[in-house]
């Protein structure tokens, strides 16, 4: 089978571990992984990346002349697109930049110009729900009409696409998986030590971006109600974000200001030393109206990638109700109602205090990563939906 992926998502090669595994399952993979030439991510990354062509076997990835650099929906292809698809004539196309990019219907446009009668498939994390004007609305149709299978982060995104009139088949997963090699259990005493983290101390942890939506001022809330507890614990919080100083003044003004300890600016590649610090990792997002686009209103995560990195070191982990994160835990871990502090104390104190089903969520966590949510796991899941599609 030869399958083509294309995503500005694959210009960073940590990302592409993926669809290394998706072509290492059988000698009779081909994979091709078309990446924007030139792209200026924004962000933390705000700096012009230019792609580099690489061939592993039969894995290859292949840059592509682009006519936008920065917009996700806008990002289209020149020749190089319509070279690539004559020369590697594909079975399966994915193109994931969601239901509405012009890449996709660009991709869908030439796959019946050429003859190549390949799948056509597309990925999407969105996962609220919207309404559309033309000529966005006719893209969209077009594209949905055309599509053969469709992979999603979520399943509110797929029921949202249901509603837009999507009848293919379909299945849910996320777009990365965790690297088990780099998230795995491992002891940190040293690094303990360097944080003012005593041996008896119960570490709740939390990693991401230190944002309103992401449910810490509740998470403070829940933690104040612990704060006379015997049993020492600290507040261990890995990431960035303009909520830092509010975080810390609000604690300070809830009397466990000093159980707090931030890490920040760390590599990738050094986050699960700090999540293997952590006696439970915490996602405690929450939905909000607070944010607009073009197309909808609102926010709710739409898987919470850090939970399955925790599940892959043997942390046990508790998520809110927000989004996906329940689906993502599934009885591998505690969920408890967003924006519900009392109920996020009471998950914390029990993990606090029964330490053998700490242990039952932590290995029932790992089993669930590595079965599910490694990059191998999803490269068979992925292959097996190609097949699905290419036999019906």
């Amino acid at each position: 089978m030869r399958v083509l992926v294309i995503s500005h998502t694959y210009i960073v090669d940590l990302n592409r571990e993926k669809l290394r595994a998706l072509a290492q399952l059988s000698p009779d993979l081909e994979v091709v992984v078309g990446v924007p030439r030139r792209w200026q991510p924004g962000g933390v990354q705000n700096r012009l990346i230019v792609s580099e062509p690489l061939r592993e076997d039969n894995f290859r990835v292949q840059p592509l002349g682009n006519l936008s650099q920065n917009n996700q929906g806008l990002l289209s292809f020149g020749p190089d697109l319509v070279r690539l698809l004559k020369s590697f004539r594909p079975q399966v196309i994915q193109v994931e930049q969601g239901s509405r990019a012009l890449a996709y219907a660009q991709t869908i446009t030439l796959n019946r110009l050429l003859g190549l009668e390949a799948k056509n498939v597309f990925f999407t994390w969105w996962n609220l729900p919207y309404q559309l004007k033309f000529p966005i609305s006719a893209l969209e149709a077009y594209n949905l009409r055309h599509t053969h299978g469709l992979v999603v982060g979520n399943q509110d995104g797929a029921d949202i696409l249901r509603e837009h009139g999507y009848q293919a088949p379909y299945r849910v997963m996320p777009q990365l998986g965790v690297d088990e090699v780099l998230f795995r259990p491992q002891s940190q005493p040293e690094l303990a030590k360097s944080l003012r983290i005593s041996s008896d101390a119960f570490v709740v942890g939390y990693c991401g971006r230190f944002v309103e939506e992401k449910g810490l001022l509740t998470f403070c809330d829940a933690l104040a109600m612990l704060r006379d507890r015997p049993q020492p614990w600290v507040w261990l919080l890995v990431g960035r974000g303009e909520l830092r100083d509010r975080i810390q003044s609000k604690a300070d003004g809830l009397g466990i200001g000093d159980r707090l300890r931030w890490v920040t600016d760390i590599p990738h590649d050094q986050v699960p030393n700090y999540i293997n610090l952590m006696h439970t990792l915490v996602l405690p997002s929450e939905t909000t109206d607070q944010f607009k686009t073009l197309t909808a209103t609102g926010w709710k995560e739409q898987f919470g990638h850090v939970l399955i990195e925790a599940m892959a070191c043997a942390v046990p982990v508790i998520g809110s109700d927000s989004g996906e994160i329940p689906n993502v835990i599934d009885q591998a871990g505690l969920v408890f109602p967003e924006g519900n502090a009392p109920a996020l104390a009471q998950h914390l104190r029990l993990l606090m205090e029964d330490s053998a089903r700490r242990q039952e969520l932590a290995e029932a966590g790992y089993h669930r990563a590595m079965s599910c949510y490694t990059n191998r796991a999803l490269a068979k899941q992925l292959l097996a939906f190609y097949t699905e599609i290419e036999d019906s």
